[in-house]
């Protein structure tokens, strides 16, 4: 039987339909006023119906998300990585409890549509498991509201940091979800040795990878390149995301198409936030040759940057806008980054608007997804297996 019926929801095709929901899945979706027994019934009036936001790519512990403002301290000579992170440590020292900050984070996450997540978590050298063993406790306490995927996230390195690659295997056997890795070339300066880390751990453990990949030029598309070399040749395709991989929006478009193939070929997923002042991966570009792109948050207001909402509608339209996106196939593509393009990518199970998938959904005031991604409407209502969790940009107790 169905337990609750969500009447007159619009659907992206433009259908108006009343979708059953039992036991946290969809059931029936039929045409709206038709004939069905719920114990319950909530009106969608017409609202846009689409599947919950995938926030693909966010850090719980080093937000300053509802802390005091930290002001924004810039590198003293351009981007510059091992800098930031000595910032960041600086920050981080001074900060609110981990677990506060992360909380409150997820909840304006979640607030604004997203219910499932992936968030990357330092473990290395200079904080060991401390984090990850903070970030875990705040996942435990929000499951049912929304689903975490873990990276086990080297932000001092991996070879420069004693003792890290042990951290990583101790951390998945913990929780983690996933192994992650850091500027394998720029960073430890052994593109080998950081690999054979990195996916030495994902294969004992059988779990993912996600390496966040800043450098530029050639140096950022060699190593995509070795990363997309061992994901085949450990068959891992499906498994390993690139995060950033600004290099690749440094490509002429030749080139680009070239590695974009390679990329589609090892089934490597790419994330980009759209970033304001660096280049990031051409996203149609990359989608034509069939490469998987997806979205993410990254930092919301910590020392990389003092930007960031937690909205991921906001981020289709930010990657829409920066990508010159303008009708409606666009627009609607740039949707897919950070709702199905993010499941493909998270490897997520029953995701979409569909009978037999998860009730996770989010209502919005739009004639169609393209005008949503414009508007980033805000009179939100979202659901997770059918269960009202927020509203109106407000968690629901």
């Amino acid at each position: 039987m169905t337990e609750t019926l969500f009447t007159n929801a619009k659907l992206a095709d433009g259908s108006l339909r009343d979708i059953g929901v039992a036991g946290g899945r969809i059931v029936s979706i039929a045409p709206a006023g038709a004939a069905s027994d719920a114990a319950s019934k909530i009106d969608i009036a017409g609202a846009l119906l689409v599947p919950a936001f995938i926030e693909g790519h966010i850090h719980l512990d080093t937000s300053f998300y509802g802390d005091t403002w930290i002001p924004h301290k810039p590198c003293t000579n351009g981007f510059d990585v091992h800098e930031r992170v000595a910032f960041q440590a600086e920050n981080m020292a001074g900060a609110a409890p981990m677990a506060e900050r992360a909380r409150n984070q997820l909840e304006l996450c979640v607030s604004n549509g997203s219910l499932q997540m992936r968030s990357h978590v330092m473990v290395d050298g200079s904080v060991g498991l401390k984090s990850l063993e903070t970030i875990l406790a705040v996942r435990e306490a929000y499951r049912g509201i929304i689903d975490i995927q873990l990276v086990a996230f080297p932000q001092s390195g991996i070879l420069k940091s004693p003792g890290t690659p042990e951290l990583l295997d101790e951390a998945v056997a913990m929780g983690a979800d996933l192994v992650g890795g850091l500027d394998p070339a720029s960073f430890d300066r052994d593109v080998k040795g950081h690999l054979d880390v990195v996916f030495g751990v994902a294969g004992r453990r059988g779990v993912g990878v996600d390496i966040h990949l800043h450098d530029f030029g050639t140096l950022g598309a060699f190593t995509v390149e070795e990363i997309c070399a061992r994901t085949v040749a450990l068959g891992m395709q499906g498994k390993v995301a690139i995060s950033h991989a600004y290099g690749l929006g440094n490509l002429d478009p030749d080139a680009a198409r070239r590695i974009g193939g390679r990329i589609a070929a090892a089934g490597v997923s790419i994330m980009t936030n759209a970033p304001g002042d660096h280049a990031f991966p051409p996203v149609a570009l990359l989608r034509g040759e069939g490469v998987n792109v997806f979205a993410g948050s990254d930092n919301i207001r910590d020392s990389w940057w003092p930007y960031g909402d937690g909205d991921m509608l906001g981020r289709a339209m930010m990657i829409g806008y920066r990508s010159g996106f303008y009708t409606d196939d666009e627009l609607s593509a740039a949707f897919d980054v950070v709702t199905a393009a993010g499941a493909k990518a998270l490897g997520l199970e029953g995701y979409g608007i569909a009978v037999g998938a998860k009730a996770d959904f989010v209502t919005l005031v739009a004639a169609h997804v393209p005008e949503a991604v414009v508007a980033v409407p805000k009179g939100r209502r979202v659901f997770k297996a059918g269960r009202l969790v927020a509203e109106n940009g407000a968690m629901v107790r």
